[in-house]
């Protein structure tokens, strides 16, 4: 599939896992992406995995620092001549803890990389080029941003704010043909999620009806729906990704 031919994306937290895998399924339809993380030196040595130059940019930097996000944009349409595509991926959680035990400083980090910051790279993107020729915008939440999550419920907060957000988006942007839509997943076999699996993987992965737990690459396949053109008349959804998780509720 050509489903990205002559379109460029950026995406954000692509150094690895989930986000590498989305400028990865990107690229391998025939699209070019700017990439975005903190660390310089494993961004690099991901666009050369990705095929250099020519097809994508490595342009490091904190999701939450506004200059940043100017500086990719602004790079990619240098570079490329477009932004058509934008994959809001960064997150963190860097507490794990109930929620009445987190403080205040903690919470407001998590809101402002997970939340207020996607709000920002949807700013540039729309600003610099969506406003007047559309575009997709497709935001990483969690299932944890769907039902109570303990342990990670700031987080799981967050995501439920981002979600929130996909929607009043998608309604606002919808009459400059900007679509905006979210993918909802589990837990996915990734550095990120580790915590969650590694002390005990088949026990969470027996949690899954589909007996596994996620990969970045099935991620990455929504998320190219989403933000393809095949998805042409769908904005404002979520789409759960989580091996059948959420039908056990129906049955236990």
């Amino acid at each position: 599939m050509e489903r990205f031919a002559g379109r460029v994306a950026v995406v954000t937290g692509a150094s690895r896992g989930i986000g590498l895998a989305v400028a990865r399924r990107i690229v391998d339809e025939g699209g070019r992406v700017v990439i975005t993380a903190r660390g310089a030196e494993a961004l690099a040595a991901a666009a050369e995995q990705l095929g250099g130059p020519e097809r994508a940019l490595a342009v490091p930097g904190r999701a939450h620092d506004a200059a940043h996000r100017a500086e990719a944009v602004r790079r990619a349409l240098e570079a490329f001549g477009r932004v058509d595509v934008l994959v809001n991926n960064t997150g963190i959680n860097p507490v794990f803890d109930a929620v009445v035990n987190v403080g205040e400083a903690a919470m407001a980090k998590i809101f402002e990389v997970n939340v207020i910051a996607a709000v920002g790279w949807v700013r540039e993107v729309h600003n610099a080029w969506m406003a007047e020729h559309g575009g997709a915008i497709v935001n990483v939440a969690s299932l944890a941003g769907q039902h109570p999550s303990p342990g990670i419920g700031v987080y799981g907060t967050s995501k439920a704010a981002l979600i929130n957000l996909t929607q009043q988006l998608a309604y606002e942007l919808a009459p400059r043909r900007i679509r905006v839509n979210a993918v909802a997943p589990g837990v996915v076999r990734t550095r990120f999620a580790e915590a969650l699996y590694a002390d005990n993987e088949e026990e969470v992965a027996a949690g899954y009806p589909l007996g596994r737990l996620g990969e970045p690459e099935d991620v990455a396949a929504a998320v190219a729906y989403l933000a393809s053109s095949d998805a042409s008349w769908v904005t404002g959804q979520v789409i759960t990704l989580d091996g059948g998780r959420t039908l056990r509720a129906g049955v236990e």
